[in-house]
């Protein structure tokens, strides 16, 4: 049974990656359309709300503790490809969550690069003993230094293993963007990364997009450039990748600024500034990475703003499924 006493309030349900071991290849956080399928059984599909009735029964404070919606990040192709028929085989309507840049021909490297490490490693492990041999640090010393964040960071985040807070720990807290990608691109470039003829293959296009909105799915923000840790930019570096988002989104669906009312955070990282700009941006729903209380932005409760509404990562759901199943 899904519903129980650490979930027993309104959320969302966050995917990302599909996979279907032809186009899109089998990896770290992929799941298939059958666990994608038994993900839905699991929360029982009557349980399951409809995007556009989800936002309309959260402004008028009619949502149940049971209630669900299913969200997904990114505008990865393989949610076109492996999610779209199932949703559309048992009639429900989600929430998609888009980044701009990709309609730009600027896509967000965080994916590219995730292709290249499904592509051309056994598995995540290879790919961070690669990339730790590209570092003039001692790496070992570096974890020692930030074994409690690290460990913070495990315990908040139990889909991650400890083996991505510590990578994550790198590139986000110790290497800037230009090195960190730095590093990356001379790695794909040892192995031959063709980056053209995959990018065609990872993102959605305008078609793509349009498809997404013609089908009742509702559309929302994901900010323009993806950054990994938004908190550490400042209040108008935050402001121009909402405006942006939102002012593409708009032109490509042919809409009004004001019809797009919904986000999710990149990352599940925002601050007080994200907060306000939303708020004047005209957003009326917004959501987190996570189900916990989150000390750091002082939430006394979850749910607490509109903007900070929790999310359950799909990979937990199915850990309890496969529990369930031994």
């Amino acid at each position: 049974m899904y519903s129980n006493k650490s979930n027993n309030f309104f959320h969302g349900v966050v995917f990302h990656h599909f996979h279907d071991n032809l186009i899109h290849p089998k990896g770290q956080g992929t799941i298939s359309q059958k666990e994608f399928v038994d993900i839905i059984n699991f929360i029982g599909r009557k349980n399951i709300i409809d995007a556009n009735i989800f936002f309309e029964k959260f402004k008028n404070k009619e949502l149940k503790e049971n209630e669900v919606c299913l969200t997904f990040d990114d505008a990865v192709k393989s949610q076109i490809d492996i999610a779209l028929p199932v949703l559309e085989q048992m009639k429900i309507k989600g929430f998609f969550f888009i980044y701009s840049s990709i309609f730009e021909g600027k896509p967000d490297n965080l994916e590219l690069f995730r292709c290249f490490r499904l592509n051309f490693f056994e598995n995540v492990n290879d790919f961070y003993k690669d990339f730790y041999s590209h570092l003039d640090f001692d790496i070992e010393e570096f974890f020692e230094k930030n074994h409690q964040r690290i460990q913070t960071k495990k315990k908040n985040s139990p889909f991650y293993t400890i083996e991505d807070i510590k990578f994550r720990e790198i590139r986000d807290n110790y290497l800037d963007k230009k090195k960190y990608e730095n590093i990356i691109f001379l790695m794909m470039r040892e192995k031959n990364f063709n980056q053209t003829e995959f990018e065609k293959k990872i993102f959605f296009n305008i078609d793509d997009l349009k498809k997404i909105d013609s089908l009742g799915h509702l559309i929302g923000l994901h900010s323009h450039n993806h950054p990994t840790l938004f908190e550490k930019l400042n209040y108008n570096e935050q402001k121009i990748e909402y405006e942006k988002c939102l002012l593409i989104l708009s032109n490509i669906l042919n809409k009004s600024k004001s019809d797009i009312k919904f986000m999710a955070h990149p990352c599940g990282n925002y601050n007080g500034d994200t907060l306000t700009i939303l708020r004047k941006l005209g957003i009326e729903l917004g959501f987190r990475n996570t189900m916990t209380i989150d000390n750091k932005m002082k939430l006394n409760k979850i749910n607490s703003s509109p903007f900070e509404i929790a999310r359950e990562n799909h990979s937990n759901i199915l850990k309890i499924i496969k529990s369930t199943n031994k």
